[in-house]
C-alpha cells in the first residue's frame, strides 16, 4: 500500500508540472500573440480615418469643416493618441468584450460585425470539417486493411485531393457545378432578393448556397485525413503486438481493433487542431463563393484598413487556436502511455 501511495503521489506531482509547463506557454504564446495583434493591421500603410471622412465629406467644399469631422473622427477611434496609449486602451476595452467601432462599417461595432458573420462560418466549416474527417478516416483504414485494388485506386485520389489548394478545390466545383452545369449559384449564403426569415423559402436558399462551400472544404479534408489514417494504420498493423497477438491466436477482428484505436490517436490531435482553427481555416472557399463568413469579413476589413476588425477576427481565430493546442496537449497527458511513461521517469 505504501509504494503504491509513493506512486500515485510521484505521477500527480509529474502531471503538475507538466500542466503547469503547458499552461505557462499557452500564456507567453498568447501575450505574444496578442501584441503581434494589436501592432501588426497598424503598420499598415494608409490613414482609414481619412478614408471615412473622405466618403462622409463628398459634395463638401468647406475646408475646414471637413477638418472638424476628421478631428471628430481621430479622437473617436483613438488614432490621434500615441502607440502606448491606444495598447493600453485596447486591452481595457478587450477585457470589457468592447472591441470599438469597425472602420469599414462604421457606424456599426465590431462586435455586432463579428456575430453577423462568425455563425455563418461556424455552421460551414464545423459540420464540414466532422464529416471531412470521419469518411477520411474511415476510407484510410479500409485503404491500409484492404490493401490491393483498392488502395492503389484510392490514395493517388487523396494525395491529388490533399495537395490541391483550397481555393482550387472552391474554383472546380464552381465551374462545373454551378457555371457549366447551373445545379447550384455561384456567390452568397442565401438569394439576394431574399431578406432573412424562418420561411421555407430563404431555408432552401441557404441550403442550396451551402453546397458547393460545404464540399469544397470536405473533399480536401478527406485526403488527409485519408493520407494520414493509411500511414498510421500500416504503422499499426506491422507493429510486434499484432504480430504476437497473431502469433497468441487471438481473433484478427479484436487485434483490428485496437490498431485503428491506436491509430486513430494523430487523427484525433488533427480533429481538435482543425476545429480549433475552423475559423480561421478554409476562408479562402467562402472568399470564392463570396460567402457571408468570416473569410469575406477580413477581407473587407483588409481592403478598408479596419484596424478594430482586423485585430477582433484575429484575436478570436488566434485564441482558438491556440485553445484547441493547449486542451489537446492537456487530454493526450491523459491518455498516451508514451507521456505517462515519461512523466513516471
Amino acid at each position: 500500500m505504501a509504494v503504491d501511495y509513493i506512486y500515485v503521489e510521484v505521477i500527480l506531482r509529474a502531471y503538475r508540472k507538466y500542466f503547469l509547463n503547458k499552461f505557462l506557454w499557452f500564456l507567453v504564446t498568447l501575450v505574444s500573440a496578442f501584441l503581434l495583434n494589436f501592432i501588426l493591421p497598424r503598420l499598415m500603410p494608409g490613414d482609414p480615418v481619412a478614408a471615412i471622412v473622405s466618403r462622409l465629406a463628398q459634395g463638401m467644399s468647406n475646408t475646414s469643416g471637413i477638418q472638424a469631422i476628421y478631428e471628430q473622427y481621430t479622437e473617436l477611434f483613438g488614432t490621434n493618441k500615441p502607440l502606448l496609449e491606444q495598447f493600453v486602451i485596447y486591452v481595457k476595452n478587450v477585457v470589457q468584450g468592447d472591441f470599438g467601432f469597425s472602420f469599414s462599417q462604421y457606424p456599426r461595432t465590431v462586435a455586432d460585425v463579428i456575430k453577423s458573420s462568425i455563425w455563418w462560418t461556424i455552421a460551414l466549416q464545423f459540420p464540414a470539417i466532422i464529416v471531412g474527417w470521419l469518411i477520411g478516416n474511415s476510407l484510410g483504414a479500409l485503404a491500409a486493411y484492404l490493401r490491393g485494388s483498392f488502395d492503389k485506386v484510392f490514395m493517388p485520389i487523396s494525395i491529388f485531393a490533399s495537395n490541391l489548394p483550397a481555393f482550387g478545390m472552391a474554383v472546380i466545383l464552381m465551374v462545373v457545378f454551378a457555371v457549366t452545369l447551373k445545379w447550384f449559384p455561384t456567390s452568397g449564403g442565401y438569394g439576394f432578393d431574399l431578406i432573412p426569415n424562418f420561411s421555407w423559402k430563404f431555408i432552401w436558399s441557404v441550403i442550396v448556397h451551402y453546397q458547393l462551400p460545404f464540399w469544397s472544404i470536405v473533399l480536401i479534408t478527406i485526403g488527409g485525413q485519408a493520407i494520414g489514417m493509411r500511414s498510421m494504420s500500416i504503422y499499426e498493423l506491422n507493429a510486434d503486438y499484432v504480430k504476437y497477438s497473431r502469433f497468441m491466436g487471438i481473433k484478427d477482428r479484436k487485434i483490428v481493433s485496437y490498431v485503428f484505436r491506436n491509430a486513430m490517436l494523430p487523427q484525433i490531435t488533427g480533429l481538435a487542431l482543425s476545429i480549433g482553427t475552423m475559423v480561421g481555416g478554409a476562408l479562402v472557399a467562402e472568399i470564392i463563393f463570396s460567402y457571408p463568413g468570416l473569410g469575406s469579413t477580413i477581407l473587407t476589413a483588409v481592403l478598408g484598413q479596419d484596424y478594430p476588425l482586423i485585430s477582433a477576427a484575429t484575436l478570436i481565430i488566434t485564441i482558438m487556436v491556440l485553445s484547441a493546442n493547449f486542451l489537446i496537449e492537456i487530454v493526450y497527458g491523459f491518455l498516451d502511455p508514451r507521456i505517462k511513461a515519461v512523466q513516471a521517469d
